[in-house]
């Protein structure tokens, strides 16, 4: 053990630190939080000004041994955990857990792991903030109560092993008020006209478009007839120059939603990628709400693009973080070193680094010099004027590097997409087209979409915001997946010469993407919590609580006293719905069947949404599933009564049945005693025969390509991960210097032995 220990929370940003420090510092990992709340109980004792009662975690206690002994060698410990709540609150836990010396310790904290940012932390040691490690606190232990005393009246109120937590109810609230807002949504059509023309003496093809949206056929058609044998001519032609301004530099929610855009990265997926390029030291911490950034990179910024694309392009710039709580001491997400345009990692870590590389340095470029050209083409007796727009670039500036939001354009060529043209120059009309168009729908959240929205509310924090989502998810209240959207006919009137001629075609619209559905049970539990808990659902009330987490942080409040606040109108709420006994069935009745007469019912049921045929005192009710997608709220008599028609036969293979139905996993089809699942590809009403037997057949390719070897109860198999020994319920790797395909019995158990040997 060297003279010093400095202890970070995870192996990979030790191996980082340890490169710049050398010798006479040993660097050890904590791997995260050492302890916390007790699982066992609530974990916090109300009584007594809500005092916390920490463990070890179970996995961490041999590691704790050996950190107390490590530190018990050492001169000097140095607590070096991130720069945020959370990792001040890591320190402090590390000091108490350790029994640290005062004297013997110092913390230190850096928004970059580079030797200079670590050499002048060692040179500028601060003691542990208690304001900050008091604002994580109050947050964990908020949500423990919160969590600790919901969860038991969703149980007994709703159905039984759900739970609630503070920001996850109300990011869960925000998705069901949107699927509410789309169900409850009737488009509304409209005619939109536009018209295609060549300019006299030229052949380009010039679009303009009427700003008027025509209410109806009929008014659209009107207006065609006024366009025969029209003579139209150029009324205006109006340039003007225009400046676009770069976007900031990344903060977390930013840079969350910019990845999601370019890269296709999920919320979580972004974070998990930047954590490692923060601890490979490539870029500042990943977690800022701030856009600041520090002179010396502004400099380094200067310095690249003056050499690089010349003076002209270079223009520093200092932007002012305007999201609430933010803390402008922290820097923006940026490269440790700015001329490091590209870095050694896999594709994902690479085109991570890239984007934030191309935002950092675009945000101190200059601005792209834009000619917008407007033209209004008119005729007399035609009502309303066309209008064409073109934009050229001048001068690319910050274009040359980064497009926010859209996939960039490598190239910096000049497009002009307007010709030169003049005012009174004779158009001729090629063909204008009436084509009917509806109002838009809303859509659904992304997950980029959903922080984009958490953080205008002021709902948690940037270290909130991943974990919060994937909570949601995993609980079963919201799902991330992907729309076909429905078939929709639309009119088309076109005027070609003298005559007007009509068409209807199809369109698919509402086809989505990667984005979030709210689930009935996330329906339900959000509709009992907005009725009984109106604080917790509140986005006002909850964005005041982040505000009393900074307010600790800057020492403004204390924080057993913003938990004593919230608590108390909280648990007498809890107390008076945990007395009361009515239950939330959550039940809607749909209508009558039309085959059976008897009532549809939709509802929650033990194992998820069903449709229940009857009354609840029928003996002889019925229930069915409801399938992906399909909600308690507006699902229809037609589609409910059509739950009933499983499990239905479609054919038969080999001399054996099939039938497909719905079960507890989802759709499938069964033949004899084997059952296939038809995953979102099939429908089970409506899956054919051969459809049915092409996926038996599939399935059972799979199934003989999954089996190697058997040797009584050992099984040598194929895996998602590749091939493995069972045995029983214990799966054994294989090593990859071993053909799983020369296996016998002898080596399969002495890989057994092996395996158990090592446990």
């Amino acid at each position: 053990m060297g003279e010093n220990l400095v202890i970070v929370e995870s192996p990979a940003k030790a191996k980082t630190i340890e490169k710049f420090l050398g010798k006479g510092y040993s660097v050890k990992s904590s791997f995260g939080h050492i302890r916390d709340l007790s699982k066992k109980q609530l974990g916090v004792d109300v009584e007594h000004g809500f005092t916390p009662h920490y463990e070890i975690s179970a996995d961490k206690k041999k590691l704790v041994t050996e950190l107390k002994k490590d530190a018990a060698n050492a001169s000097m410990v140095w607590l070096a955990s991130d720069e945020d709540r959370e990792g001040e609150a890591i320190a402090w836990h590390l000091f108490e857990t350790l029994g640290l010396d005062g004297n013997k310790t110092k913390r230190i904290a850096f928004h970059e792991i580079t030797k200079n940012a670590i050499l002048e932390a060692i040179e500028s040691p601060r003691d542990i903030d208690m304001n900050l490690v008091n604002a994580q606190q109050a947050r964990r232990i908020l949500d423990r109560l919160v969590g600790f005393e919901l969860s038991p009246i969703l149980w007994k109120k709703v159905q039984p092993k759900l739970s609630a937590g503070r920001v996850q109810s109300v990011a869960v609230r925000l998705i069901v008020d949107k699927e509410r807002e789309i169900s409850a949504f009737n488009p509304s059509s409209f005619y939109k006209v536009e018209g295609t023309f060549v300019p006299e003496g030229l052949k380009n093809r010039i679009k303009g478009s009427v700003d008027k949206k025509f209410a109806n056929e009929k008014e659209a058609v009107a207006f065609l007839e006024s366009c025969k044998n029209a003579v139209f001519s150029v009324a205006s032609v109006d340039k003007k120059e225009l400046t676009r301004t770069p976007a900031a530099p990344f903060t977390t929610s930013l840079l969350q939603q910019e990845a999601s855009r370019k890269l296709g990265f999920s919320v979580s997926q972004t974070m998990t990628i930047a954590q490692r390029l923060y601890e490979a030291g490539l870029i500042t911490y990943m977690r800022t709400d701030s856009v600041n950034l520090s002179s010396l990179a502004i400099n380094a910024a200067k310095a690249f693009i003056v050499g690089e694309y010349g003076e002209e392009y270079s223009k520093p710039r200092k932007y002012k973080t305007r999201t609430k709580g933010a803390q402008e001491a922290h820097e923006a997400i940026r490269p440790t070193y700015i001329q490091n345009v590209t870095i050694d990692g896999n594709a994902n870590e690479k085109k991570l680094y890239n984007l934030i590389w191309k935002r950092t340095i675009a945000s101190q470029m200059a601005d792209a010099v834009l000619e917008k050209t407007t033209v209004d083409i008119k005729a007399a007796g035609v009502a309303e004027p066309f209008v064409a727009e073109a934009e050229k670039v001048i001068f690319d500036g910050f274009l040359k590097v980064y497009i926010e939001g859209t996939d960039d354009d490598e190239t910096t060529e000049e497009i002009t997409l307007m010709p030169a043209i003049s005012k009174g120059q004779k158009m001729d009309q090629k063909e204008i087209d009436a084509v009917e168009r509806f109002t838009l729908r809303p859509a659904r959240y992304t997950e980029a979409s959903l922080v984009k929205k958490l953080e205008e509310l002021g709902i948690g924090r940037p270290s909130t915001y991943a974990p919060t989502i994937s909570t949601i998810m995993k609980r079963g209240y919201v799902t991330k997946g992907d729309s076909k959207g429905e078939s929709r006919k639309y009119n088309i009137y076109t005027l070609k010469g003298d005559s007007i001629a009509s068409q209807t075609k199809s369109e698919t619209v509402g086809k989505e993407k990667g984005k979030l559905f709210a689930e009935n049970i996330g329906m339900v539990v959000t509709d009992y919590l907005d009725e009984n808990f109106q604080s917790i659902m509140d986005y006002g009330f909850t964005a005041q609580v982040e505000q009393d987490f900074d307010d600790i942080a800057n020492g403004k409040r204390v924080w057993n006293e913003v938990i004593s606040d919230f608590y108390t109108d909280f648990h007498n709420t809890v107390e008076e719905k945990l007395s009361d006994r009515a239950h939330t069935h959550a039940e809607r009745r749909i209508g009558i069947d039309p085959a059976s007469g008897k009532v549809l019912i939709a509802r929650m049921g033990r194992f998820g949404p069903l449709v229940q045929k009857g009354e609840n005192d029928d003996p002889d009710k019925q229930f069915a599933s409801l399938k992906k997608g399909q909600l308690i709220e507006n699902i229809t008599v037609e589609e409910a009564a059509k739950q009933f028609e499983l499990p239905r036969t479609v054919g038969t293979y080999d001399g054996m049945t099939i039938t497909a139905a719905i079960g507890r996993f989802g759709p499938y089809i069964k033949y004899g005693s084997n059952y296939v699942s038809l995953g979102k590809n099939f429908d089970p009403i409506q899956i054919t025969e051969d459809e049915a037997i092409a996926l038996i057949e599939d399935h059972k390719q799979k199934e003989i390509k999954k089996h190697i070897a058997s040797f009584g109860d050992i099984e040598v198999l194929n895996g998602r991960f590749g091939p493995y020994i069972k045995q029983g319920k214990n799966n054994y790797k294989i090593p990859k210097s071993i053909n799983p395909e020369t296996l016998d019995e002898a080596a399969c158990k002495a890989i057994i032995a092996k395996a158990e040997k090592h446990k």
